[in-house]
């Protein structure tokens, strides 16, 4: 049996509220402490919520959640910028269908389900210090607990006060932006995204039946800080000239968006590998135990899976070997997500001389991938909340 009962989760993002819904119901009292004095609302643009993620939100009965505010998707579309359909995923029949969802209406809804169950949420806690179980704040307060759990994200402050030598995160060489687009006048995909490798940047759309939809760019860059060089006024055009001559509807549905609905989110980021989950009392999870770039549509997904697997090695184990057991667990799947994600990053940054040979190559390499089941193993990870961890409870990448 675990011997934690408390918890201080560090973060009120995605990953925080997740966390302090699985502690709670593995019988661990959990307050989360928000370095923001305000909501995220608004903050972020469109991400999914994969089958293993819905599953993992399943064992806490927070599955609901994602439907409530999500879109179903069921399946990716994949073309070239000449409009030629590459291949086609679709769904599994035995797992979730996956949702498209905006991160500040999950970030809005798995708080207020948290907060609906009873969990302590408080903000303007931003971290300094850690000693031992005790956690002090820059407004000199302190919280103590059996367990400190970092959901700080890609730029953890508990990641750096556990290990100083940790890894910064790192630029893949690609700007993201995206926005919610009313009324395209886009013929509609139905429930399927449709994913394009331009010829100078890559383009993610979904249009419903109703004509709303949604859209994401991944524009090369060698510069990180140059989503920040133009207001989004100046970076629609800018965005529409990099899809003239694609035979895809990126630059109707660019011109139709309006300046205050583009949402630019900078430069892609990921950790191939962070050496150090956990020291003395503090653990990592999400973003701030293994970061992957938005390119691996996982990182919510697995954000979930390390927080529901965290609460179960905390519930049956004592420490430390409840933290060694939920690494074991997490460490080698998620670090294969974050590579996979690396090698689509450079398919979508490639050079012009890199891009003939990849349009070249991926009628061939699509064919090969266009079977599920080389996808199953991200997707079909399930979490048996009822069973016990041990020490030799194997993992499941």
């Amino acid at each position: 049996m675990g011997t934690v009962t408390s918890a201080i989760v560090i973060g009120g993002g995605i990953a925080g509220p997740v966390a302090a819904l699985a502690l709670q119901k593995a019988g661990i009292d959990a307050a989360v402490y928000e370095a923001h004095d305000g909501f995220a609302d608004g903050v972020g643009g469109a991400l999914s919520i994969a089958p293993n993620g819905r599953t993992a939100l399943a064992a806490v009965d927070a599955d609901h959640v994602v439907e409530r505010v999500g879109t179903p998707m069921s399946g990716m579309v994949m073309q070239s910028g000449t409009g030629k359909r590459l291949a086609e995923f679709g769904s599994f029949d035995d797992l979730p269908p996956m949702q498209l969802v905006w991160r500040h209406e999950l970030y809005r809804a798995l708080y207020d389900e948290a907060v609906a169950r009873g969990v302590r949420i408080t903000h303007g806690k931003r971290l300094v210090s850690l000693t031992g179980g005790t956690a002090t704040f820059a407004d000199g307060t302190t919280a103590s607990a059996d367990v400190i759990i970092g959901a700080d994200g890609i730029r953890s402050t508990v990641r750096r006060l556990i290990d100083p030598a940790a890894p910064s995160p790192r630029y893949v060489g690609l700007l993201g932006f995206g926005a919610r687009c009313p009324g395209t006048g886009v013929t509609p995909t139905g429930d399927k995204m449709h994913l394009v490798f331009g010829r100078r940047a890559f383009f993610g759309y979904q249009v419903t039946d109703g004509g709303d939809g949604g859209w994401f760019v991944n524009l090369p860059s060698k510069d990180p800080s140059y989503g920040a060089a133009f207001t989004p006024s100046e970076w629609l055009p800018i965005l529409a000239d990099a899809f003239t001559g694609d035979r895809i509807p990126a630059v109707d549905l660019i011109r139709r968006t309006a300046p205050a609905d583009l949402v630019v989110t900078g430069g892609l980021e990921d950790i191939p590998s962070v050496p150090v989950w956990h020291r003395d009392r503090a653990v990592l999870i999400g973003d701030a135990a293994h970061p992957t770039s938005p390119s691996s549509g996982q990182g919510a997904s697995l954000a979930a899976e390390s927080a529901v697997q965290l609460a179960r090695c905390l519930r049956d184990l004592p420490l430390p070997q409840a933290f060694t057991a939920y690494e074991s667990l997490r460490r080698a799947r998620v670090e294969r997500v974050i590579a996979a994600a690396a090698r689509t990053n450079s398919d979508k940054a490639a050079g012009p001389v890199a891009r003939v040979l990849r349009d070249a190559l991926m009628p061939v390499a699509m064919r090969l991938l266009a079977n599920p089941e080389k996808w199953r193993w991200q997707f079909d990870h399930p979490i048996d909340w009822s069973a016990t961890v041990t020490a030799a409870t194997p993992a499941r990448v």
